[in-house]
């Protein structure tokens, strides 16, 4: 007779959705005996790390349409601003389902630099064009109410 351990390894490997189904029932009927432990704490272990990804990509994304609102004034456009509106709800939203994100966004300068990276690929634009740090707060990035204006090299 094969070990639960297998049984329960080869579920999770062949039918992910019949995995979490299962142990869904098991842990409703609390029969924590065949519960697959293992690849249950792995899976909620990856869960946070996917809500600080996820809070990290669309941080990035508002920043670098931000920066390219401003930058690039001639070519702004409606999905640029659709966007930047998306990406702040989602922020926005992570953060209210989720409070204990709140000391994460110590991330602010890393996004703001890779943004900048991504920025200057996408826009063609200098490295130079972009300031070092961050013009924005992090108020000001997740507020819907806030596009940045126009500066030009001489205003920086």
């Amino acid at each position: 007779m094969p070990s639960l351990k297998t049984d329960n390894q080869t579920l999770y490997e062949t039918d992910y959705l019949q995995w979490i189904e299962k142990t869904v029932e098991k842990l409703q009927s609390q029969d924590y005996g065949n519960v697959d432990w293992e690849n249950l704490i792995e899976e909620i272990e990856n869960m946070g790390r996917r809500e600080r990804r996820s809070l990290k990509s669309n941080l990035l994304v508002v920043l670098l349409h931000l920066l390219k609102w401003q930058f690039q004034p001639e070519r702004r456009s409606g999905s640029w601003e659709g966007s930047i509106v998306e990406h702040r709800r989602r922020v926005r939203e992570a953060l209210s389902d989720s409070p204990s994100l709140q000391p994460y966004l110590d991330i602010f300068a890393d996004c703001y630099a890779q943004a900048v990276k991504q920025a200057k690929a996408e826009t063609g634009l200098s490295l130079e064009t972009f300031p070092i740090l961050s013009p924005y707060s992090l108020s000001e990035v997740i507020d819907d109410d806030f596009l940045p204006r126009f500066t030009t090299e001489s205003e920086q």
